[in-house]
């Protein structure tokens, strides 16, 4: 097998090349690539069906990013919650912490492409030597969630050394990893990786698919060595117009992921990024998509509906509403539209 650094080596990180393998002929893509970087892996390229499949669009520069005039640079506040470089305290037991400015895949719809895969992103042993200070020095901070970047890109000694000073903080319990390589560069996720990684539980995976067809062979066996080392694996998607804002594709995707032991956690609406906007749909569209799941699908299969607040104000379910009533009795929609009556008991609170 080739080894993953190798086809990471191998990305398509420009114009010309970018016409070279997908006969992309715009000019006006060599400055939304100066403004906000690309990289797409052999990997996913060969997922790549059609020119503007779901695949495109989220790999794939577009003119569109140049020209929102809707949405920000910073849409969840994280500079100004940033005690430390690099580290977001946004909740209160709660710490993000931002080790590397590297993915396998830089995504169009990315909430940081501000200055994922920039110089703009810098981190060195001195912000992470920051990070860790604070950490240890604000004990209501309980669960940690390392992300970048893609903490999965870096070196598994550098990503055990890291993982070993967290668990040397007494008072962090939880350790989360976020993370695309599983759906972007399976490949990077070896035995080696696991066999460092289950050292360290509590430990959990959050990773992102966002459309079936990147729940591939390669994706499945990723997968499962994660899940055989006892890691908890949750999705969270991001709702993207043209790529699957869909209720059949959210469907087909929830059911993909359990074949291959992720738990659904999220579906987000897009973050209020800037050169995302034509990613974004109405916030009714997700609603309704959760509305089509229920019922159709085991409930462990249906993600939280939720947007990220403006301003770092934190992230809000968004459900869809099936009451129509409530005194005596509670009045509700069934999961297929019948309306049913259920007595209440007890005072309410």
């Amino acid at each position: 097998m080739t080894h993953w650094k190798d086809i990471l080596q191998e990305s398509i990180t420009t114009y010309s090349a970018l016409q070279k393998h997908l006969d992309c002929n715009n000019t006006a893509l060599k400055e939304v690539i100066a403004n906000f970087p690309m990289r797409i892996n052999p990997y996913f390229l060969n997922l790549i069906k059609t020119p503007d499949d779901p695949l495109w669009k989220q790999a794939v520069p577009d003119s569109a990013e140049l020209e929102d005039s809707i949405c920000i640079e910073d849409p969840l506040g994280e500079e100004n919650l940033s005690p430390v470089p690099n580290l977001v305290h946004r909740y209160p037991d709660r710490a993000l912490f931002l080790v590397t400015n590297q993915c396998a895949m830089y995504c169009r719809f990315c909430t940081r492409k501000r200055k994922v895969g920039t110089e703009r992103m810098h981190i060195s042993d001195d912000t992470i030597r920051a990070g860790f200070d604070y950490l240890r020095k604000t004990p209501e901070i309980k669960d940690v969630l390392i992300s970048g970047g893609d903490p999965l890109l870096l070196e598994d000694e550098v990503l055990e050394n890291l993982l070993l000073t967290l668990r040397s903080i007494p008072t962090i319990e939880i350790i989360r990893i976020g993370t695309r390589v599983p759906c972007t560069l399976p490949m990077r996720i070896t035995k080696r990786l696991v066999d460092i990684l289950k050292k360290f539980h509590p430990l959990f995976i959050n990773t992102h698919f966002n459309h079936p067809d990147e729940i591939t062979p390669e994706a499945a066996i990723a997968c499962a060595l994660l899940a055989d080392g006892g890691i908890p694996l949750g999705c969270q998607t991001v709702l993207l117009k043209g790529v699957n804002d869909n209720p059949s594709i959210i469907l087909d995707l929830m059911r993909a992921l359990l074949r291959i032991r992720v738990k659904p956690y999220y579906l987000f609406q897009a973050d209020l990024t800037r050169g995302t906007n034509h990613f974004r749909t109405p916030t009714d569209r997700g609603i309704t998509i959760i509305r089509h799941l229920i019922g159709k699908i085991s409930g462990m299969a249906i993600p939280t509906f939720a947007l990220d607040a403006p301003g770092g104000k934190g992230k809000i379910p968004l459900s869809p509403d099936f009451i129509l009533a409530r005194g005596e009795n509670l009045v509700f929609n069934s999961y297929c539209g019948e309306v049913c009556t259920y007595p209440e008991a007890g005072e309410a609170f």
